[in-house]
């Protein structure tokens, strides 16, 4: 097991444990009475009683990943890491940003092919962010400018702000041929493969010199934008997310319709144990979203976006709003925008979530004291 201490000294809680093993310790009986679009009470002994502080947040978080592995898959223990084996293939600079192309191991017989990008100038104990793509062919080139949407290049964009960023092919994606029937034969779901090889990613952002460990964040679009709240969700090294596009409430998706998240790449047993069915599926987006509370969580979703409804996003956000004052952290720390447009990440909102990042990752966080 792999634990990462830090006191997150101005907001007022005290210490958070990144803590990420193959069954989180809980009471999976517990985890399967929930409501799992309400977020505002834990079950302990078998009874729910109302959230009322950080160790009842924390509960409730233990017990929405046991859902979350019941339809993805076991989170894979310590034991499958190995060392990340960095090959750098090419570098190249532009407009003062340079662009490595690598790949690293992120368990055995498996390699991830992915660029880094930073200012040629960057300081060390640098902010670091994980880039994660949408549904594309060219996977990780999208985020970092080589192609696709110029509203989605937010690697680039970044980098030239000043973070280190790491970008990832998503596997099937990009440069990552991946068969899941035989490659991804340890996992129950595309979904756990990404997340586990996210976790890698941000083990590696924090073994780069210009990285400050405390300051990692993630940010994503579409597919990219609820892999990074599953990744956050299990990694608490992730201190803030930005979600483009990524999600809605399950009974909202496609009105309760939930096909599109049980191929292969994502999470087939939602078909296969729980028959698409969004009152049967043991997890759900509020719990996600409460599951990375009191960490920073920045929303893109768009008035008319036709994969991720908006009054479903809405649902979400004032379910998990009252856990704030909970956490003991601001308004500020759960920010939501719904542009007037389709499936997309504008221009404005990239501005004001790139300030927001630059806000929440500001300051370092001190390692805890023993």
């Amino acid at each position: 097991m792999i634990r990462a201490m830090w006191v997150v000294g101005s907001f007022g809680i005290g210490v958070l444990a990144a803590v990420f093993a193959a069954q989180p310790p809980g009471d999976e009986s517990s985890a399967a009475k929930y409501d799992h679009t309400k977020v505002s009470v834990v079950c302990r002994d078998g009874h729910e009683q109302p959230i009322k502080s950080m160790d009842d947040l924390l509960l409730r978080r233990t017990h929405t990943l046991l859902g979350m592995q019941k339809a993805m898959g076991e989170l894979p223990s310590s034991d499958r890491r190995c060392p990340l084996d960095v090959k750098i293939e090419s570098e190249s600079e532009s407009d003062g940003v340079i662009l490595r192309r690598i790949t690293f191991a992120p368990e055995e017989g498996d390699r991830v092919p992915a660029l880094v990008m930073m200012k040629k100038s960057i300081a060390s104990d640098s902010p670091a962010m994980l880039c994660l793509h949408q549904t594309t062919g060219i996977g990780k080139g999208e985020p970092a400018g080589l192609g696709g949407l110029e509203n989605l290049h937010y690697a680039k964009e970044l980098a030239a702000r000043g973070f280190v960023c790491l970008v990832p092919d998503y596997p099937s994606f990009g440069d990552y041929p991946y068969d899941f029937r035989t490659q991804g034969k340890h996992y129950a779901s595309g979904s756990m493969k990404a997340i586990w090889n996210n976790i890698r990613a941000v083990d590696l952002l924090c073994e780069m010199k210009e990285v400050d460990p405390s300051r990692i964040g993630c940010i994503g679009h579409s597919l990219g934008g609820h892999n990074t709240l599953f990744t956050a969700a299990f990694d608490q090294r992730i201190r803030a997310v930005v979600t483009s596009c990524g999600f809605t409430g399950f009974h909202d998706y496609y009105k309760g319709n939930l096909q599109g998240w049980t191929s292969d790449r994502y999470m087939p047993r939602i078909r296969e144990i729980y028959g698409n069915d969004p009152d049967k599926v043991p997890f759900d987006f509020p719990e996600i979203l409460a599951a990375i509370v009191p960490r920073a969580i920045f929303v893109n979703a768009p008035l008319n976006d036709d994969n991720f409804d908006n009054q479903g996003v809405r649902k979400v956000i004032a379910e998990v709003r009252p856990l704030l004052s909970i956490a003991g952290v601001s308004d500020n720390s759960l920010v939501a925008e719904y542009p007037d447009c389709a499936h997309d990440f504008p221009d404005d909102v990239r501005e004001r979530a790139y300030k927001w990042l630059e806000k929440q990752l500001a300051k370092p966080l001190k390692p805890a004291q023993k």
